[in-house]
Parts: C-alpha cells; structure tokens; sequence
C-alpha cells in the first residue's frame, strides 16, 4: 500500500515553494499524494490558484475557506484558529501518514497544529531560517511541531539541530522552488507578453526593451505603515524611468495598506508603463526574473530563486533582512533615495553570476524518496548532546 501524502497549500507561494516535490510524490511508486488548498489560496483575490494546480496535473483533494477579510493582526488570528478547526475536520478524513507543510506563513499553524493532536506525522521544509519578523516565530514553531525536517540550507540545517531536533531526522536537501529555477533556465525561453499581460492591468510596454520588477508585501510588525512603504517604492522605481511590472501583495496584515498604495499610483500615473498583475504561473514568473534588469521589494523570491538565476535585486526594509543571501541582493531601507540610488547602482551592474546557496535544483526528488524510507517516532523528544 502506497504511503498517504498530503500537502498543505495556503497560498501561491506556498505552491511555488512546493510545486516540485508534489511532482514527485506524484511520480513515486511509493507515495500517494494527496492536497489540501486553503486560506488565500483558494480566493480569486489572490490569483485563481487552484485553476493553476488542476492545469499543472494535481487534484486536489479538499477545498477550505479559512481566510478572514481584513488583512491585519486580528484576522490573521483568527484565520489561524478558524483553519485549525477546518483543516482538523479534513484531515481526520484524509487520515495521511504525512503532512508537508512549507516554511512561515500563518496560516501553515493551523494544518501543523491540527496534524500534531491526530497523530500525523509532519515534515517541514523551508525551517531554520533567520528572518527577523514574525514569520521567523512560526517558522521555528512549525520546526518544534514536525517529525522530519528539509531545511534549504546548511545554515538552515544547524540552526533546527540547536533548536533541539534530532540530527537523524534533519535532511539538507535544498529549496524546492530552485527546482523550477533550473527548469526556467534550461528551455531558456523568451518571454510570452501575451500570457504576462493576460493576468494584469495597466499599461502594456515591450518587454524586451528593458523593464524592473517590484514584489513588495507587508511586514506584520510594520504594518500601519504598508501604504508609505510601497508608495516610496513605486515613486523610485518610477524615477528610473524604466516601464515595470507590480505585482499585488500576500495576505498578511497590513495588505490592504499596500493595495492601497497600489491604486492610489495607478490612479494618479495612468500614462506611465506601469502594469500590475495578481498571479502568474511559476514558470513564466521566474522567466520574468531572468529577464528584469532589477527585482525591487521584499520577497523571497529575489533571494531564493534570484541568487540562482542570478538577478539583481533590491532588498527593501525590514522583511527578509537577516536572510542569508548571495551576493545578487543589496539591501535598502524604505527611504526613497537608498531605493532610487540601488535600482541604479544593479541595473549598472547587470546579471550576477549563478548561487547554489539555496539548492542545485534536484530537490523535489531528493524530498520524496527520504518520505518514502523515513520513519520517525510519533512521539518527539528534546535532543540532547
């Protein structure tokens, strides 16, 4: 009998950060995949995500309405608690010998949680990370919960066995999401600005004439200040003079602030080449950060995928700021200038060279057959040297 599989997916960064181990797992001769998609994820707001994982190939096998509008401390609480009851419902009738979920994003607390009491086995990927927001704390609480452990990096790595995890059950594997990187640079395609442009508004500029990109999300702690966040980034990035491509933010609280923003500029620069998208499909994504001539913002992706693809990228505030990074990544305050003054000096520089500091883009595989073989206590204890 196949060993039951199911990952939890509550976001689109949360497929983009599992999307190859999924095919994988699909794959094996030993695994039965199974899929929950929750949260944001399943909210047209966000992009049609589960549009996308039925084209990609995968079925998914529950559907929950966890996200409460409202984008700020309070909602993110409580959708934590309202999936808590939700994905326990779900998983008690899938019954998976594993649950995989992904790195630090709220709402993975509830799948973990409600893995933890049934007797679920959890593997974690994306955990030791030092960010420095709120995201770390669950990171690091997703770690305490699970059985098994891929961490993307060696520091990654360290860090869960200080946390006190048995070494045995720490497996370096690197980020799945380089994964797709390394597919994205092997067809090494040109850009389909018919696809890129079906998924936005704005106005449409030719891409291949040179453009920036800017990926900019809340930061928990910061979040009253959302608004004047993105707005100084859409103000430097529109002193370059260069078209752009924005895309809209996550859920996390203060989101709302940065949609604001996001219309506020678009109302008042009408004439400018700025296009704004909510989603794109992993591929042509990372295709368009191969082809930018700098990522501005603060997502991960310019730190994981870029530092493979090898982009320039702009690092702005607090939200990814103790991140290990490869040389691609200057970081920046919020200040306008700093942005403007480190748009110019990428652009300058231009394509860095190729970092394996998160994966050499075997991942996916390297996770499925450990969750094929591995067989950790259900009961964890504190490991001790």
């Amino acid at each position: 009998m196949k060993k039951k599989i199911c990952a939890y997916i509550g976001s689109r960064a949360n497929y983009a950060s599992i999307k190859s181990v999924l095919s994988a797992i699909k794959q094996s001769k030993k695994l039965r995949l199974q899929i929950i998609l929750a949260a944001s994820g399943v909210l047209d707001k966000y992009g049609n995500l589960e549009k996308l994982i039925i084209q990609d190939g995968f079925k998914i096998d529950s559907k929950i309405y966890s996200l409460l509008e409202g984008e700020n401390p309070i909602t993110m609480a409580k959708t934590t608690g309202y999936g808590l009851v939700e994905i326990t419902t779900e998983l008690s009738r899938l019954k998976p010998e594993f649950l995989i979920v992904v790195g630090d994003r709220y709402e993975t607390l509830s799948a973990t949680i409600a893995a933890a009491y049934l007797n679920i086995k959890i593997a974690h990927t994306m955990g030791g990370e030092v960010t420095g927001t709120i995201d770390e704390s669950i990171r690091h609480a997703n770690t305490k919960f699970a059985h098994v452990h891929f961490p993307s990096s060696k520091l990654a790595k360290k860090n869960i066995i200080n946390l006190g995890e048995d070494p045995s059950f720490v497996f370096h594997v690197g980020c799945p999401r380089i994964d797709l990187a390394k597919i994205t640079l092997k067809k090494n395609q040109e850009l389909n600005s018919e696809i890129i442009f079906k998924h936005g508004v704005g106005r449409k500029f030719e891409l291949n004439s040179g453009f920036l990109v800017l990926s900019q999300h809340p930061v928990t702690t910061e979040y009253e200040y959302s608004m004047k966040h993105i707005l100084n980034s859409l103000e430097a990035i529109k002193n370059i003079g260069l078209p752009a491509l924005v895309f809209w933010p996550n859920s996390d609280a203060g989101s709302d602030g940065v949609s604001r923003g996001i219309r506020l500029f678009r109302e008042k620069n009408k004439s400018n080449n700025f296009f704004f998208i909510k989603n794109l499909p992993a591929n042509h994504y990372l295709n368009i950060l191969k082809h930018t001539k700098c990522l501005i913002g603060n997502s991960s992706s310019g730190i994981r995928e870029g530092s493979f693809i090898g982009t320039p990228v702009v690092n702005v505030g607090s939200r990814q700021s103790d991140r290990e990074k490869a040389p691609n990544v200057i970081e920046v305050s919020n200040s306008k200038l700093e942005i403007i003054q480190a748009i110019k000096k990428q652009i300058k520089h231009g394509k860095y060279i190729s970092s394996n500091i998160y994966g050499d883009g075997n991942t996916g595989v390297k996770i499925a057959k450990i969750l094929s073989n591995v067989q950790p206590p259900i009961q964890k204890r504190l490991f001790t040297r």
